[in-house]
């Protein structure tokens, strides 16, 4: 397809509040790829091309974390490791994305993580420097190769599914929990994105004006999660949860 001016200023745009809520919560996907179906791409390619978008915005925050002197590369990439396999799973499903209950199975994951993280306050007293134990290790990597294959299947929602991985399963404060998580779907994104590759045919320029913008995004978001901390990441997880969960079950 041809990009027009306004066609790469509203990816721009959007890519940005996608970035920067991917980053802070989750759900930037459901902007972003329902944006590229209207703008006429099949929902495979807008699944692929979306990966571009994403790998930036990854890339840019996990940048900006370590700069900060935010990091622990050794956790990250072992949780990053169990991701991959389901990822190259799931981004071979994606490629033949189509089904009607997707939306409808979504929202229930994410309503299922809005309560969880809203009773459970187990973590609240842990100090910042909370080292899980043995067991919570196991379980998170267990846990982390379901995540790798939800991501890389369709992306949509992952952040959703990692955060109670790391701060419910692995105890993690949520600034670190949002570290982790922008390297390990960094990581695992780049073989969806090589899946998508091979089967699909991207639009690489209407994922680069995405990129721009996701990449944008990225680092807002992870500006914003280290200078607020926990209380900011909580409000804006919920209430984008319950937009989406809106948006899903009755405006599919």
């Amino acid at each position: 397809m041809d990009l027009g001016i306004w066609q790469a200023l509203l990816l721009i745009a959007v890519g940005v509040l996608a970035g920067f809520l991917n980053v802070m919560a989750g759900g930037g996907s459901l902007l972003t790829v329902p944006v590229m179906v209207f703008m006429g791409l099949p929902g495979p390619v807008a699944n692929g091309t979306n990966r571009i978008a994403i790998l930036a915005q990854n890339l840019t925050a996990t940048a900006t974390f370590l700069r900060r002197g935010f990091g622990d590369l050794k956790l990250s990439l072992s949780l990053a490791a169990c991701a991959v396999p389901g990822a190259l799973a799931g981004a071979l499903l994606g490629t033949r994305l189509d089904g009607p209950w997707f939306s409808r199975i979504l929202a229930l994951v994410m309503l299922g993580v809005m309560l969880v993280m809203h009773f459970d306050k187990g973590s609240a007293t842990r100090p910042e420097d909370y080292q899980p134990t043995p067991g919570q290790l196991r379980r998170g990597h267990l846990a982390m190769v379901a995540a790798g294959f939800w991501g890389g299947f369709i992306q949509i929602g992952v952040g959703f599914i990692i955060m109670p991985i790391l701060n419910r399963v692995m105890g993690l404060d949520l600034v670190r929990t949002n570290m982790h998580k922008v390297v390990i779907i960094a990581v695992y994104t780049v073989v969806a994105l090589l899946v998508f590759v091979t089967q699909v045919e991207l639009l690489w320029m209407v994922g680069l004006a995405l990129a721009l913008g996701n990449a944008i995004g990225g680092y807002l978001g992870a500006h914003f999660t280290m200078s607020s901390g926990e209380r900011l990441i909580k409000l804006v997880l919920n209430l984008v949860l319950i937009g989406m969960i809106i948006k899903l079950l009755f405006f599919p």
